[in-house]
């Protein structure tokens, strides 16, 4: 019988650098391995959208539309390159108005991207509707989506095979236009029993000859059985990377999913030996990024935390960058609760990050005692409508905290009413900054807002990631070797440390006042190997006698500067960065005015006056790292 042979979209340039890097890879770097996959055959390509759209601006100093330009001209002109879109939201974590959403089909369809993958977190077809008559307007390809998860053990009301046929029938009903249809798991936790039977009874729905794509991550470990599960069930394509970005919070690798079909009655359409070349040619390409650890690894534990692979990485290198990394299992358990009293959203862009981030403020303020922004506009409706009700006392406390009321009115009508959003507010914050007047810059500025315009007048960071130059070992170096006396000088560091050994002699070592000494005789055959063993005691008492006079140092400053008696001290509730100064020393404040803006975890934390009264100083400035507690301003009568 002959096989059947199993078409696949390649993400490793656009999801698998989400998953592995946090977005944040430079165009130049990677260019080589498409040209290479491209070499191999490879066709389809996700090239853009989703997080790969603001990481350009925000980290990497660079524009996404020369970018997708430049993909093109690599992959050639026949390549299907398909670009990720969130609904209403488009390419950011906030959602749009109407003509933002048009003009971001129109400007994806300029810069040579074929297909656009659209979904909507909630499942909320009302998001779609608009989105994906713009995509098609537009001349693209409309790969419409539903949106997959498991719920955690415990919870139920959505994410079963009748939820998510239902959701296809609203799509269907609604007549959102569609070249194809994605049921997309971005947490990869979806069992491989739920695949089969929601894509089979998919295809029953559908025209015949609609292709089903299907996409999930090797988060918990399960891609591959639920990828086959889906090809059982009638999908036509599947998503699949490359190393060094497959596996683990990204897709499976093109390799392991070719073995996996060995014998069976599927065939994965590539020829594998040019696959090989290509996947070295990208190992090499990103040789100099840092890899954390967790982005390949599989974790058992994600079905009762849900984090997509896409999300994952960008936290948990945010806290790695605020040295609060300890905290993350704390915080990553507290995501289930988040999810429970959440709505039941799926765990993608935007939701999971509005996951995250709320169970990031309950482990550091305290459960619920604050709502993260966005948090508390889903579960009051600002998205749109979640699978099932919040939690009633969640919504309440939202409400208070953010000051709204719930709503039921579709997002998008709310967002075209609101003066805010839009091409005009885009247009004047262009024109305050005097930059051109293009259509790509009016949607860098809707979508990006700030950093977007910083990124215009050439202000904007580098934070890409890479792999720091290994510092030079200090090694202990020989010298003054007496073994009559069985006497040696160690030299670390540019010191000279005396050292006795010999055979029966207790050996022992001079630092800095303290001796070392070991617990056993150390004969003069051993002398060279013992003496590593000290020179490393030497070098980590010294760093840990440094640290430890750094951290009394600092400690000492920061209760000199919180005992100043020039007012009360407005304090940082968590390590990030100043985004804002919004008062200067001299501003008169009432209690609650914001002062500065703090900037961690894509969270803008307001640092408001804790009284009615003047700013007597200002400690920090723009763009200023500040610790967890640092006194950033004072409040005096």
């Amino acid at each position: 019988m002959q096989k059947k042979k199993v078409q696949f979209m390649c993400t490793a340039f656009r999801d698998g650098f989400q998953s592995v890097y946090g977005a944040r890879v430079q165009t130049k770097d990677f260019l080589p391995a498409v040209a290479a996959a491209k070499e191999a055959g490879i066709t389809y390509f996700e090239a853009g959208g989703g997080a790969r759209f603001q990481s350009l601006y925000f980290y990497c100093q660079e524009d996404a539309f020369d970018m997708m330009d430049q993909f093109r001209a690599t992959a050639g002109p026949d390549a299907n390159l398909q670009t990720l879109a969130r609904g209403v939201n488009v390419v950011g974590l906030d959602s749009q108005s109407s003509d933002i959403i048009d003009l971001h089909a129109k400007m994806f369809k300029k810069h040579g991207m074929t297909t656009i993958r659209n979904f909507d977190a909630l499942n909320d077809v009302n998001n779609l509707i608009y989105s994906g008559q713009a995509i098609t307007d537009a001349g693209l390809k409309h790969q419409v989506c539903v949106t997959l998860m498991a719920l955690p053990p415990g919870c139920e009301g959505a994410h079963t095979p009748e939820f998510y046929e239902k959701t296809l029938r609203d799509i269907l009903d609604a007549e959102v236009p569609y070249d194809s249809v994605c049921f997309k798991d971005a947490s990869g936790t979806a069992t491989p029993r739920v695949v089969y039977e929601t894509i089979k009874r998919a295809r029953k729905m559908l025209p015949e000859g609609t292709q089903i794509s299907y996409h999930t991550h090797d988060t918990a470990g399960t891609a591959v059985a639920c990828n086959l599960a889906a090809l059982d069930a009638g999908a036509d394509l599947i998503d699949l990377s490359m190393k060094p970005c497959s596996g683990g919070t990204c897709q499976p690798d093109i390799l392991t999913m070719w073995h996996a079909l060995r014998g069976s009655d599927y065939e994965l359409d590539v020829d594998i030996d040019k696959v090989l070349v290509a996947e070295d040619v990208f190992v090499d390409c990103m040789k100099d990024y840092f890899l954390p650890p967790e982005a390949i690894a599989v974790e058992p534990l994600i079905p009762w935390s849900p984090m997509p692979g896409g999300a994952l990485t960008a936290n948990t290198q945010m806290m790695r960058d605020n040295n609060i990394m300890d905290r993350y299992p704390e915080v990553i358990k507290a995501m289930g609760e988040v999810v429970r009293k959440g709505g039941f959203g799926s765990s993608v862009t935007p939701v999971s990050q509005f996951y995250f981030q709320q169970a990031f403020n309950n482990v550091f303020f305290g459960p619920w005692k604050k709502i993260a922004d966005s948090y508390g506009k889903m579960v009051l409706g600002y998205f749109g409508k979640t699978p099932v009700s919040p939690d009633p006392q969640v919504v309440q406390i939202a409400a208070e905290q953010l000051n709204l009321e719930p709503t039921t009115e579709k997002v998008l009508t709310l967002n075209d009413q609101d003066p805010k959003k839009g091409i005009a507010p885009a247009k004047q914050a262009l024109q305050e900054a005097n930059l051109p007047m293009t259509d790509e810059n009016i949607f860098i500025a809707a979508t990006c807002k700030e950093k977007g315009i910083a990124f215009l007048k050439g202000e904007a960071p580098l934070g890409i990631r890479k792999k720091e130059p290994e510092a030079p070992k200090t090694a202990g170096k020989l010298c003054d070797v007496n073994l009559e006396s069985a006497r040696i000088v160690l030299t670390v560091g540019g010191k000279d440390y005396s050292i006795n050994i010999g055979e029966g002699i207790m050996e022992g070592a001079l630092i800095g006042g303290p001796v070392y000494q070991s617990d056993k005789p150390m004969p003069v055959p051993n002398a060279k190997r013992n003496l590593v063993r000290i020179a490393n005691s030497v070098n980590t008492a010294a760093m840990t006698k440094a640290t430890g006079a750094a951290k009394t140092t600092k400690k000492a400053k920061d209760e000199e500067i919180a005992d100043s008696g020039n007012g009360e001290a407005l304090t940082s509730p968590m390590p990030g960065k100043i985004w804002k100064v919004m008062k200067k020393a001299g501003d008169k404040v009432a209690a609650g005015d914001v002062v500065l803006v703090l900037e961690a975890m894509k969270m803008e934390n307001e640092i408001k006056a804790t009284k009615a009264g003047t700013v007597t100083e200002v400690l920090v400035k723009e763009g200023d790292a500040v610790d967890g507690n640092a006194v950033l301003a004072r409040i005096g009568d």
